[in-house]
């Protein structure tokens, strides 16, 4: 070992050493990384589907996201590298293509068709891969952790999508819609590619079946039956406080009617 002790005096010992420990810091980050990557490659899809796809996106899209899905400035963003995952959430609800510029959170009817809206997809995805659609085993709720969901959904989306998942509003006029109409696909979705204000919550901040967990309080939330017997919008206490305090004043107007109309009877 005395040859170490004679190096490690040398001026470049200490280089060395913050190099190694660098080249051990990345490779772990990428071992770590390694599972998101390749989830993140992406699908197969035939040359047919992807065809298509350009077609449809042509006539559909490339007039404020550009011809290549380069994006217009002022206009619309560069679709390059999103991934079909977020092609699939906003054209499935309807969200894309837009029917005008400022309007394009509002959920309609989609304008195309499943197949259609895969074929887009697997265009897009054709173009610099990005998160793929994930497949029915990903989204499946069978044996989902529902209160750990809970407390998920509770410390990561409640804040803008109320407790329940009734939405709310945001600040600067937006608002986070509500789940209601939201299938399992289209959760799973919204959490990997953060449309909108919504941030993005990843394969390491929260895992697949932390996701799965999510998307299991989501659907079975809805189910529950409301103990008060109205819903009242599901919203939260200030609903309720306000229903209470309008019953309240029309209560205490009836019964000042009354009061008058007695007293009035009684003077004649």
């Amino acid at each position: 070992m005395s040859w170490i002790t004679a190096r490690r005096r040398h001026w470049a010992a200490g280089y060395v050493v913050v190099a190694f420990v660098l080249v051990l810091i990345g490779g772990g980050y990428a071992i770590a990384t390694s599972g998101s990557a390749a989830a993140s490659s992406p699908t197969a899809a035939n040359a047919a589907e992807i065809a298509q796809g350009r077609n449809l996106f042509v006539q559909n899209c490339a007039t404020c996201h550009g011809l290549y899905a380069e994006g217009v400035n002022g206009q619309a963003p560069s679709l390059i590298g999103v991934g079909a995952a977020a092609v699939d959430f906003q054209v499935s609800t309807g969200r894309m293509p837009a029917a005008e510029i400022g309007a394009e959170n509002v959920r309609k009817p989609p304008h195309l068709t499943p197949v259609q809206t895969h074929a887009v997809a697997a265009y897009i995805q054709s173009l610099g891969g990005g998160p793929p659609i994930p497949s029915a085993a990903q989204v499946s709720s069978v044996g989902a952790n529902v209160g750990l969901g809970q407390q998920l959904f509770v410390a990561n989306c409640a804040a803008c999508h109320n407790f329940v998942g009734a939405g709310g509003a945001l600040t600067y006029g937006k608002f986070a819609p509500p789940l209601t109409a939201s299938t399992p696909t289209q959760i799973y979705e919204a959490m990997l590619t953060g449309p909108e204000a919504m941030p993005a919550f990843n394969d390491l901040t929260i895992t697949p079946q932390e996701k799965r967990d999510i998307i299991g309080y989501v659907t079975n939330v809805r189910a529950l039956p409301n103990p008060g017997g109205f819903s009242l919008g599901r919203v939260g206490p200030v609903t309720e406080g306000l229903v209470a305090f309008l019953g309240l004043l029309l209560f205490l107007v009836l019964a000042a009617l009354w009061i008058t109309a007695k007293h009035g009877k009684a003077h004649e």
